[in-house]
């Protein structure tokens, strides 16, 4: 069973506490974690007892579940297990709002598909915007985020690039999505 989790992909593992021979599959998790191996395990144990099932987690252990069971709880523990993989496993390449879409990964942006070009910071500005879309975002969020604090707060660089954006995703669209949020900051939002 190790060779097979360490030389295999799988999308989940059940991991028995009480294996034949006295082995204890506490010490096969640990074996797969200091292996680098994120495959997500479920513990399944007669082992009942808080200290156990902390061990457990503890040791790497993405779940626990006591015997005896019921098969729909199991089979909805997997399916939640599974989903939060494949959730973590599958990072965003792709943010849209509206009709805006932005292509992290081909570093292209579109509105209501139509080709924008934007500059390196515009992009950067565009990105962290869509990644809070729906909230206030400060001047300090955009320094920060965007310009690596290297600016004072009291400069107008940000307006200027807010600006340039605008022109861009919103001037030639009629249907504004940057919005000035007075006193506060920014916000992006259909």
């Amino acid at each position: 069973g190790l060779s097979l989790a360490t030389n295999e992909n799988f999308d989940i593992i059940i991991l028995d506490r009480m294996l034949p021979g006295g082995v204890d599959g506490i010490h096969i998790l640990e074996t797969l974690r200091r292996q680098n191996n994120v495959t997500p395990v479920l513990l399944l144990s007669a082992l009942a007892e808080v200290d156990e099932k902390v061990a457990g987690l503890k040791a790497g252990g993405d779940d626990y579940v006591t015997k005896p069971f019921s098969f729909s709880e199991l089979q909805a523990r997997l399916e939640a297990l599974v989903r939060r993989n494949r959730n973590e496993a599958q990072p965003q390449t792709r943010l849209m709002v509206g009709d805006l879409e932005i292509d992290l990964l081909a570093r292209g942006v579109k509105r209501a598909g139509q080709k924008i070009d934007l500059q390196p910071r515009e992009f950067r500005l565009l990105e962290f915007l869509m990644r809070h879309a729906g909230q206030v975002v400060t001047r300090t969020m955009l320094l920060e985020g965007v310009w690596d604090y290297h600016f004072d707060p009291q400069t107008n660089v940000i307006d200027v690039h807010v600006s340039r954006l605008r022109q861009k995703i919103d001037k030639p669209f009629g249907r504004p999505l940057v919005h000035t949020i007075r006193n506060a900051g920014y916000m992006l939002q259909e």
